[in-house]
């Protein structure tokens, strides 16, 4: 990688093999265990740089396994038309002053831990509100998206209070989190970081993503989930309470 000594690669490539074995595992979690590990090392802008290859391809495929894509994009493409404008509508936010983006970040983090460890569940919508609560949370997970890189929140605990079938839910998860990359690509070559050089490097660190989701879905059936989860919820939370710490 240009202008990185060999230790800071073997540490990103580190950072995308755990990552991407958190998504094996789980179906989630390689844009959030990501940014929170690189946000500590480079700035967010460029670790959404770097994040863009292997994101949106480890979600396209999620997206793609499973026979309810459409009937899933016909129901949820008000939240998906959300996370664009919300996305959008913040771009620059990434690229502004590093400590706020990085305190954001933490602060996205502790959150997204907290409601984890508490066992919070959004109440579902009414039928008749949902394609409106759907707009709602698609557009603030698109602001959050355009300042930290992180496509969790809200999106993911409101695609839980839905109700859905489990490979639903995959498959929807794999669907959003698509759109955001794809989203979040735009604002990306909008500022210059995501240009030809930041595309090959997050090509060289699409295969350790790629192998680590490998060994992920190895072990799924192996380790209990609910106990890794909750692992990994005090791991973001500390680590989130770090980045605060940090941002200057």
């Amino acid at each position: 990688m240009p202008a990185a000594s060999v230790h800071e690669f073997v540490m990103v490539s580190f950072i995308f093999l755990l990552a991407g074995g958190v998504k094996g595992l789980l179906g989630m979690g390689l844009p959030t265990v990501a940014m929170g590990l690189l946000g500590l090392v480079m700035p967010v802008a460029e670790g959404a740089a770097l994040l863009f290859l292997p994101s949106l391809l480890t979600n396209l495929w999620q997206m793609a396994r499973g026979g309810r894509l459409r009937a899933l994009a016909w129901r949820l493409w008000p939240m998906m038309a959300g996370v664009c404008a919300g996305v959008w509508a913040g771009h620059g936010w990434m690229a502004g002053p590093a400590g706020h983006a990085l305190r954001l970040l933490g602060l996205c983090l502790v959150a997204y831990a907290l409601s984890g460890l508490a066992g919070w569940r959004l109440p579902r919508p009414a039928p008749r509100l949902e394609a409106a609560a759907s707009v709602a949370v698609g557009g603030l997970t698109g602001l959050l998206t355009a300042a930290t890189g992180v496509f969790v929140l809200p999106a993911v605990p409101y695609l839980q209070a839905l109700g859905l079938e489990k490979d639903e839910m995959a498959q929807a998860l794999g669907l959003s989190f698509t759109v955001s990359t794809l989203a979040l690509a735009v604002n990306l070559a909008a500022s210059q970081h995501l240009n030809l050089v930041s595309a090959l490097q997050s090509l060289l660190v699409l295969l350790p993503a790629l192998v680590g989701m490998g060994l992920g879905q190895r072990l799924r059936d192996e380790l209990s989930q609910e106990g890794f989860r909750r692992w990994l919820m005090w791991g973001l939370l500390v680590l989130g309470g770090w980045l605060v710490w940090q941002a200057p």
